[in-house]
């Protein structure tokens, strides 16, 4: 089985968005069977164990995901050297969570890209931590967008 590995700061937004959003994107093409999602944070705020931020949790149920407070934790990668050597795919957020995951040992050789940047685009998502439910919606959009632009390109990357 074939891991993608989703990165941002804490653990607790974009990369949980982005992580569901995938499975569910995968199970609709018959390859969650063959592709694993996993996520992580990279930041000096990542700590193991914290749970996906409310407001993302109520961006996604109104995608009709309902997401338990416990059904992901957050991974401090820099804790947790195997997750990030056991990625096939690594997609963060932000350059600058590429630049922080370059830093990493377990990182060599993997292939890593901003989510934007695998989608054929420049740029960031930025953090909707603090900033209200709209914020994270817009987010949550800007993340599905980019995983509907970049799904034909995942499935042939992570092809066996």
């Amino acid at each position: 089985m074939r891991t993608v590995l989703f990165v941002c700061h804490a653990n607790t937004c974009r990369s949980v968005i982005a992580q569901v959003l995938l499975a569910r994107m995968l199970e609709e093409r018959s390859a969650s069977d063959r592709i694993r999602v996993a996520s992580g944070g990279v930041g000096n705020v990542a700590r193991d164990g914290m749970i996906p931020s409310l407001d993302a949790r109520i961006v996604l149920r109104e995608e009709g995901i309902h997401l338990g407070e416990t059904a992901i934790v957050s991974t401090d990668l820099r804790a947790h050297p195997e997750v990030v050597a056991g990625a096939d795919l690594i997609l963060t957020m932000t350059a600058a969570q590429k630049r922080a995951l370059a830093t990493l040992a377990a990182t060599d050789g993997r292939p890593v890209f901003t989510l934007r940047e695998f989608a054929g685009e420049d740029g960031d998502i930025g953090d909707p931590v603090g900033q209200g439910e709209d914020v994270y919606r817009a987010c949550r959009d800007e993340i599905k967008r980019c995983l509907k632009l970049s799904l034909d390109r995942l499935l042939v990357t992570l092809s066996p």
